[in-house]
């Protein structure tokens, strides 16, 4: 679970009632579609053959130029999901990742999503002993992408989700 009970305005288009504008729910994709695909290599390591999570990061990106539409994106989403069904580890996250990052066009909070299942995955390929460390390196560097205008916000629900998003965040 990596969605609040709750769900913050922050995270909904002021359209919708929040206080997003479409600009940042935009920003928020890509830098979701970041974090997934610099891990994309752990699940294609494992299933060279199966393109859905690729295949998610994509329409996420179309989406955010009005390519496609909120529901192409969050289909593309759902098979990334599927891929990892029947895998455990790095490359099970690697596949959550780019489907956490392809539905960021449905439910912007999903971003958090994107990049904690990035962070698992590789922990989960880490040599012995080195878990922690790979991780902590790889939220500085999902943090080292955020773009200034979305950076507040989201260190921010870093710090407000870490515990459902498995402490991945924790510095």
């Amino acid at each position: 679970m990596i969605l609040p009970k709750v769900r913050d305005p922050r995270f909904t288009t002021i359209r919708r009632g929040g206080s997003q504008t479409d600009l940042h729910h935009h920003q928020l994709a890509l830098w979701a579609a970041t974090c997934a695909e610099h891990v994309l290599p752990i699940f294609e390591a494992v299933r060279p053959d199966d393109r859905r999570p690729r295949e998610a990061i994509e329409p996420i990106r179309a989406w955010t130029r009005g390519e496609v539409a909120m529901m192409q994106s969050r289909t593309a989403g759902g098979h990334a999901m599927g891929a990892a069904r029947d895998l455990r580890g790095g490359a099970r996250n690697a596949a959550h990742a780019a489907g956490q990052a392809a539905v960021v066009a449905h439910v912007a909070a999903h971003e958090l999503g994107a990049a904690a299942y990035a962070i698992k995955a590789v922990r989960a390929t880490a040599p012995s002993g080195q878990a922690e460390q790979a991780g902590r390196q790889e939220c500085q560097w999902q943090r080292d992408q955020l773009p200034a205008e979305i950076r507040e916000l989201v260190l921010d629900d870093q710090q407000l989700r870490n515990e459902i998003c498995w402490s991945v965040f924790a510095d």
